[in-house]
């Protein structure tokens, strides 16, 4: 198998430790079994995560305000799992500090990711000159779930991939990572029914069914590509299990919760949407399901 870093391979760039995984760890872990190069670039250290349990508690921004470097430790022990390379981080680590949710306070400090400007452009353009990747993943406009670094994510590797391409390197595939509807909506309804027949795989106590539209997903009809991970589930599991101050995992293996305890699939697919670069081959469904595919003629 080939370095996890390379130039001609797969870059993602996320906002905090564990977004890799909940979005695309399938992804990174199909493809370093193929040998594709993967690169995961994170923008802060998740300093305003909200953690889990007790054991790690005091760590939290609003006590020690230590999270951040101990989410280091749980993303590298993540990419592990997934086969992935050490940690990256945009600007090198605690360049940039996890904004916050939307309205918080901590979107005003002097390093929060939402106030980087053009020093993070010109950072991941770097990285993009560097690497070449043949694909670069991040999230849609509206951060997936709404969060201020997600959007802001969406925002410079738009950015940079374009700098890049005036400097040198023209990123040929540019893809946002999202969840199709149907498809979440198939296995949340599985959950329901295991859940309300007492089956096993129920949701574990204190968790809850997540309402109608709670989970961040988009028309299915909108979705690009779709990449199967069925076959490396167990890498992205033991990956989620990582990120333990934030990520808990069902029994079942089939569900993860975040601190809010709403329960949420781990699906067998992971979802795409290409918005630079021409489609590789498609299937009868009309989406693409190999992001590495070479542009149909």
């Amino acid at each position: 198998m080939s370095s996890s870093n390379g130039t001609g391979g797969l870059l993602l760039v996320h906002a905090h430790p564990d977004d890799e995984t909940i979005t695309t760890g399938g992804t990174i872990a199909l493809y370093r079994r193929r040998g594709i190069p993967v690169t995961v670039l994170t923008c802060t250290l998740g300093e305003e995560g909200e953690v889990i349990g007790e054991q790690w508690a005091q760590l939290a921004a609003d006590a020690a305000d230590q999270l951040g470097g101990y989410r280091v430790l749980e993303l590298t022990r993540a990419l592990a799992a997934l086969g992935a390379g050490p940690p990256r981080f945009l600007g090198g680590a605690g360049r940039w500090r996890d904004s916050g949710m939307a309205g918080t306070p901590s979107a005003e400090h002097p390093r929060a990711f939402v106030r980087s400007g053009a020093a993070a452009v010109a950072a991941l353009t770097e990285v993009l000159l560097q690497l070449r990747p043949r694909v670069v993943v991040t999230y849609d406009p509206k951060g997936g779930y709404g969060h201020p670094d997600h959007i802001r994510a969406n925002q410079i590797t738009t950015a940079a991939v374009d700098t890049a391409a005036e400097q040198g390197w023209d990123t040929p595939k540019l893809y946002w990572t999202v969840t199709e509807a149907d498809m979440l909506r198939m296995h949340t309804a599985a959950l329901a029914r295991r859940t309300v027949d007492g089956l096993p795989g129920a949701l574990p106590r204190g968790w809850r069914l997540p309402a109608e539209g709670e989970l961040a997903c988009v028309p299915s009809e909108t979705v690009t590509a779709t990449v199967d991970v069925s076959e490396v589930l167990g890498a992205k599991r033991d990956a989620l299990r990582a990120h333990a101050t934030q990520v808990s995992v069902a029994p079942s293996g089939r569900e993860f919760a975040l601190s809010n305890n709403i329960a949420q699939p781990i699906l067998p697919e992971e979802h795409f949407i290409l918005v630079r670069g021409r489609p590789g081959h498609r299937g009868p469904d009309g989406r693409e399901h190999d992001l590495f595919a070479d542009p149909a003629e």
